[in-house]
């Protein structure tokens, strides 16, 4: 399958009018700022880059799947005291991402993946939701929880932070600038146990979490670091969207009981 076929963005009539998809995948991202050193579009990058790698190793394993091109807004309703950050309502989402699943269900491709690339979306409720209207077979991944980030970082961070600072070196290090002009990303933590533990949640107002709106301390970050971690996320993506074309929906859970 030539490149140009498994990324929708860059490919051409000639060559897609007699193809045939199993899978498709839809990077989404975010526009918001990431501390000092990140530009607003790290989201977008991160998932459009990251679809596009994981589809080239999934097309290497005879997998039949293509990349769409990138959501470039996540929902970020307690960052829009922020300049220029753009927020996609939940609703919004739900509607963008149906307006999608129809299309493909049109065009006759049985299976769509989410890759997603911002902390804020959840895709869990719209696709239990639209899976009782729609063919299409829905599911959604979070990049960053593919594999082990202790076993890369020694201090991965929640945003714009060790991990995802090298992240971006790697992709895309003309738009990274100096560290020396990052925060330290230090982040207040709930003074209530179960919001401090994770069994509770409450939508944090950023402002009052962060002072540079980084999360996490990005002055251990390096470009190799960024390239193995991405390394090992794009493979096991790779891995799983292969699997994903070729398993049949009607056998998804194995033996019976």
């Amino acid at each position: 399958m030539a490149e140009q076929s498994m990324i929708l963005a860059r490919a051409h009539y000639r060559e897609l009018k007699d193809a045939r998809y199993d899978l498709a995948i839809l990077p989404w991202g975010a526009t918001e700022p990431h501390n000092y050193h990140l530009p607003y579009g790290t989201d977008i990058i991160e998932s459009e880059r990251i679809a596009e790698e994981s589809v080239r190793i999934a097309v290497g394993k005879g997998a039949r799947c293509i990349a769409l091109p990138s959501v470039p807004f996540g929902v970020n309703t307690t960052q829009l005291d922020i300049p220029l950050t753009i927020n996609m309502n939940p609703s919004t989402q739900m509607a963008v991402l149906e307006d999608v699943a129809s299309s493909l269900e049109g065009h006759g491709i049985p299976k769509l993946a989410i890759l997603n690339s911002h902390g804020g979306n959840d895709f869990k409720q719209m696709i239990r939701e639209l899976q009782t209207r729609h063919r299409i077979f829905l599911c959604s991944v979070n990049w960053w929880k593919t594999v082990d980030l202790n076993e890369f970082f020694k201090e991965p961070g929640d945003h714009a932070g060790e991990m995802e600072t090298s992240v971006m070196m790697h992709l895309a290090p003309d738009l990274v600038l100096p560290l020396s002009v990052a925060g330290p990303g230090k982040d207040r933590k709930p003074k209530i146990k179960g919001f401090r533990e994770g069994w509770a949640w409450t939508p944090r107002p950023w402002t009052k979490v962060t002072s540079d709106t980084g999360a996490g301390n990005p002055a251990e970050a390096t470009a190799e670091k960024g390239k193995r971690y991405l390394a090992a996320v794009t493979e096991k993506l790779g891995a799983f969207f292969a699997e994903l074309t070729s398993v049949d929906l009607n056998d998804l859970y194995g033996e019976e009981f």
